[in-house]
């Protein structure tokens, strides 16, 4: 069974987003009729998460190229890698937009000869197999973490990696709603994630309509839980996971991986092989973005700081493998996560 939510619709003419900077007092989509404004949506975090960034921006490239001319198409070229490079600088972090971006390129390359018709066409097929295959591997992640959740236990997530941080069933949620669905009694921790309040908003949203029972907390309660016995297993998802095992997620993981380790918690990453990047050696490489400090100034509408305070905003940090029990792929667990286990799922 998979989440009946999406967050991502491919059409001939636009790419609708469901707006998750709304959620949950309102639920609307973001239209988007141009490769510039899918830019525009992944950049101001109508749609996030790796997966679904990653499959935006197929849909957003394919949306570019249906919109060239035949006049134009002796730029066609020039005109793909402009598409291209917008998409590229729109989040840093996330490895899942270029490995989409590079499976573009691949298409592009694979009907170089063809006529600009047959080429646009092919995009936009690649485009739906991208967001269809995503569900698939989400599916089979949530298979090889089922064996992980015990029968009764309380899972502690941080973020959101859902459906709707991907195309659809989640990589982290897509081992709790396996679980779920196995009939198996979970209920969840669901860290609110400042500043954006992914947790909070989001995770909180898509379990109850899905009537699984989770719980709300504060990112500084995690440790408390985690004390008391409260907490069977922790899995988040991930942005980048580099060749030796370290994980760049959201920002606020490290000190849940830390307490984790402290209190003798199982620390789980569920993500797809997509977002293994194995031409980076460790964390330290991994790019990390600096988002605007009015993200931590303000909470929505309410200011909650003064307006010239000088803010740090980092949106990810690096959880180094020492902490990390297992990395949950569609390929199988690597556990303990490190260069030999990694590459074994690409074998």
């Amino acid at each position: 069974m998979e989440s009946a939510i999406q967050a991502i619709e491919i059409y001939s003419d636009q790419v609708r987003l469901l707006d998750q900077r709304k959620l949950p007092v309102v639920e609307t989509y973001v239209e988007c009729r141009t490769y510039r404004e899918v830019a525009t949506a992944i950049t101001q975090m109508v749609v996030r998460g790796a997966p679904a960034i990653g499959v935006t921006a197929a849909a957003g490239i394919a949306l570019g190229v249906q919109q060239v001319q035949p006049a134009d198409e002796a730029d066609f070229d020039a005109h793909f890698e402009s598409i291209c490079t917008t998409m590229a600088q729109t989040r840093p972090t996330a490895v899942n937009l270029f490995w989409a971006i590079e499976r573009m390129r691949a298409c592009v390359q694979q009907y170089r000869q063809a006529p600009l018709a047959q080429r646009q066409q092919a995009l936009w097929d690649e485009a739906h197999r991208l967001l269809a295959d995503d569900i698939s591997i989400n599916r089979r992640i949530g298979e090889h973490g089922l064996p992980l959740v015990p029968q009764q236990s309380t899972i502690l997530t941080h973020c959101n990696a859902g459906a709707l941080a991907t195309a659809g069933y989640g990589t982290a949620l897509g081992v709790v709603r396996a679980a779920h669905f196995a009939g198996r009694q979970v209920q969840v921790l669901a860290d609110e994630t400042r500043p954006f309040l992914q947790g909070a908003r989001l995770t909180t949203w898509e379990l109850q309509r899905d009537a699984i029972p989770v719980t709300l907390i504060t990112d500084n309660m995690a440790g408390y839980f985690m004390a008391q016995g409260r907490v069977d297993l922790v899995i988040v998802g991930a942005d980048r996971v580099a060749a030796n095992g370290d994980v760049a997620n959201k920002i606020g993981t490290y000190s849940v991986a830390i307490l984790a380790k402290e209190h003798g918690i199982p620390f789980y990453v569920a993500a797809p092989l997509s977002t293994i990047d194995r031409s980076i050696a460790s964390g330290a490489d991994i790019p990390i973005e600096q988002r605007h400090g009015d993200e931590v100034r303000w909470v929505g509408t309410q200011r909650i700081a003064a307006a010239d305070i000088e803010v740090e905003n980092p949106a990810f940090d690096v959880t180094p493998a020492r902490y990390i029990e297992g990395l949950i792929t569609e390929a199988g667990i690597a556990s303990p996560p490190n260069r030999e286990t990694i590459a074994a799922l690409f074998t």
